[in-house]
Parts: C-alpha cells; structure tokens; sequence
C-alpha cells in the first residue's frame, strides 16, 4: 500500500508540472490584451477576469487574470489575480483542475505568506482535496490530505471569516476517515469475529471521541464485548449512547440492554465511564 500511494503522489506531481505548463502556454497564447491607451491595463484585467469569473466563464476568466499575473509583477492586483486562477481551476470541478488549483494557492502561500488573503488561500487547497474524497470504503488519500490542510487553517488563522466553514468541512473529513474505521469493526462483528470488531473500534472512541456516529460505536462495541463475555465492559458504552444521543436507531435497544445487563452486572460506585 506504502508503495502505490508513493507512486500515485509521484504522478501526481509530474501532472502538476505538465498541466500548469499547458495551462500557461494556452494562457498566454490567447489572452485578452486591454486596448491601447488603457490608462490601469492591471485594473482592467483584474476586473475583465472579476467579472467572467462570476459568470463562471473560467477559462476566460483565467486568461485575463494569467495575463496580468504574468504582465505586471508589480500590480496591486497581482496576488488577487493569483487567487482568481486558482477559483478558475477549482470552479472547473475535474480531477486535473483540482491538481492545478491546488498548485496555484500553494505558489500563493509561498509567494505571499502574510498576505491578507492567505486565510483564503489556505482554505481553499484544502477544499481542493476535500472535493476529491472518496467513499468511506475506497482510499482515503485525499481525506487525509484535506483533514491536514484544514488542521493548518485552523491553528494558522484563528480570527478568518472561514474558519466556520472550516471547521464543519474538517469534522466531515475525519467522519469520512472515522467510517473506513467503522465499517470495517462492523463488518468483524457480523463475521462474528468479536476481538476484532473491539480492536477496531476502541481505539476510533479514543482517537476521535467527537466522531458524528459514534452512537454505532458505542453500541457494536458494547455488542461484541458482550460477546467476548465483558459485559461490565459493556454497560458503560451503553450508557453513553444513551447520554450523548436524543436520537438514534440503536436507542430502543440499546434502553433494553442497559436494563438486562444492570440486573446481572453488579454497580461499581466511583469507576468512571471509559474514555
């Protein structure tokens, strides 16, 4: 597995090299040029590249903001239309695009580490691994990419206008992770091999307790315990279940088991509830 995420982040980063060279070639090939006379050239492809980018005309869009990027080094406008480039690739919404976008606000990060749209940049290669995660069950390459680039955000911009958003796309990240981890203890329960399904899903209440369902946890963790014949072991998942969740469809069973287990298993005054 080592050795085939290595080679797909290899390639990864050859198609970066090769797509923002086409990219730029095209770019500059067929740019719009402010007419003559133009009293800001920058300003006037800033605000052509603005306004086509709006109207999610990218490609158009990218012309301009590359031409200025590319023709005025010293432009206010320059590291906005840096930004804008990347929106382009993010907003085409393809495999190659999101590769391109996330090599934009990379150059931007590097090229303008304090710069007052930073926050903006950072979020933004991370939403560009976000957009490519997977199912629970496939790899979780990109989620674990998008968790990293998120966790930066976080501590980097404590004070952004994102950081709300941030934060909900984080927790959904680790929740993608959380059910590879999930689905698998699941699936040693009903293959009913017990110690496998606790080994898997102990370790996921330890590492992530905020975990969106964890209520399953909880509740096929007791299951199995109650298998392996641990039910003291059992009787204080059950409980949380019960604590943290409102709602869930493991609640009316998870009420019936408390209540059968707390007749055969004695109360142990002081024992903290597992963590």
């Amino acid at each position: 597995m080592v050795v085939i995420v290595t080679r797909a982040r290899v390639a990864r980063a050859a198609a970066v090299v090769l797509l923002a060279a086409l990219a730029s070639a095209c770019a500059s090939g067929g740019a719009t040029k402010p007419p003559a006379g133009t009293l800001e050239p920058d300003k006037f492809l800033f605000d052509r590249g603005s306004d086509n980018l709006t109207k999610r005309r990218w490609i158009v869009a990218r012309e301009y903001f590359r031409q200025l990027v590319d023709s005025y080094p010293q432009s206010p406008y320059r590291a906005s239309a840096k930004l804008g480039v990347g929106d382009t690739y993010i907003g085409e919404h393809s495999a190659e695009s999101f590769v391109l976008a996330i090599n934009e606000f990379r150059e931007f990060l590097n090229f303008y580490p304090t710069h007052e749209h930073a926050d903006y940049a950072q979020f933004k290669l991370a939403m560009a691994h976000y957009y490519q995660m997977r199912a629970p069950m496939r790899d979780q390459t990109e989620t674990r990419d998008a968790i990293r680039e998120l966790e930066t955000f976080v501590a980097r911009y404590p004070n952004s206008p994102l950081m709300g958003e941030a934060k909900q796309h984080l927790r959904e990240a680790k929740d993608r992770v959380d059910d590879w981890d999930f689905g698998v203890g699941v699936q040693y329960y009903r293959l009913k091999w017990y110690p496998g399904a606790i080994n898997r899903l102990k370790p996921l209440i330890d590492k992530d307790p905020e975990y969106t369902n964890r209520d399953g946890v909880y509740f096929y963790l007791a299951e199995s315990l109650e298998k392996v014949k641990r039910p003291a072991e059992a009787l204080p998942y059950y409980e949380r279940l019960v604590k943290e969740f409102e709602q869930s469809q493991y609640l009316d069973e998870t009420k019936k088991r408390i209540a059968e287990l707390k007749t055969t298993v004695p109360a142990a005054p002081g024992k903290a509830m597992p963590r």
